[in-house]
């Protein structure tokens, strides 16, 4: 019985060539177009370049202007920029703002912070990156400290999951960034 129970072990053990090996894990490969930024051409109290993947909307509140959206269809995803106009409240403004960014700190797994300053253009500001699943990935404000504010914000039109929007975030990162230095009071 127990030389059976062998050459049986032993047919099992050698009756198959083929070694099973776990598949390797795949990455998926995202490849956004090239940015080419254009300049804003609208009446407004500030002008910038976006990039010309997303579509600007401006939007106003009892025919006053509140701010503009820069969507990106193929992204899914939104910047929503808000203005204010100053009048001895800029504390106030940096305070809400950073009130709205301190709202993510709770579910983000990390936070940090690049402070932004071109006196040459008097322009002075702070941008969040928010690293996981937080419903705003990036935020930031800026401000002349005398006559105008800005805030802005990130989002997705999706549940947040981090890993799978990592190379949008990125890819829309970079044109904030890029509408951050190319900003100009009027």
């Amino acid at each position: 019985m127990k030389s059976l129970a062998f050459i049986f072990c032993v047919f099992i053990c050698f009756s198959c060539d083929e070694i099973h090996v776990p598949k390797p894990k795949a990455f998926l490969s995202l490849d956004y177009p090239k940015a080419t930024y254009l300049k804003s051409q609208l009446d407004l109290p500030f002008e910038f370049e976006k990039n010309k993947l997303a579509q600007l909307n401006i939007f106003k509140n009892n025919n006053t202007f509140d701010g503009i959206v820069l969507r990106y269809p193929s992204l899914k995803a939104s910047v929503y920029i808000n203005y204010k106009k100053v009048n001895k409240n800029v504390k106030k403004y940096i305070l809400d703002a950073r009130a709205m960014t301190q709202k993510h700190f709770q579910v983000a797994d990390e936070v940090s912070e690049r402070m932004y300053e071109n006196a040459q253009q008097n322009l002075y500001g702070m941008f969040y990156d928010l690293k996981g699943n937080v419903a705003s990935q990036s935020q930031f404000y800026l401000t002349d400290s005398t006559q105008h504010f800005l805030s802005g914000a990130l989002y997705f039109e999706s549940k947040p999951n981090y890993d799978s929007i990592l190379p949008a975030i990125n890819y829309i990162q970079k044109d904030l960034m890029h509408f951050i230095e190319s900003l100009r009071w009027k």
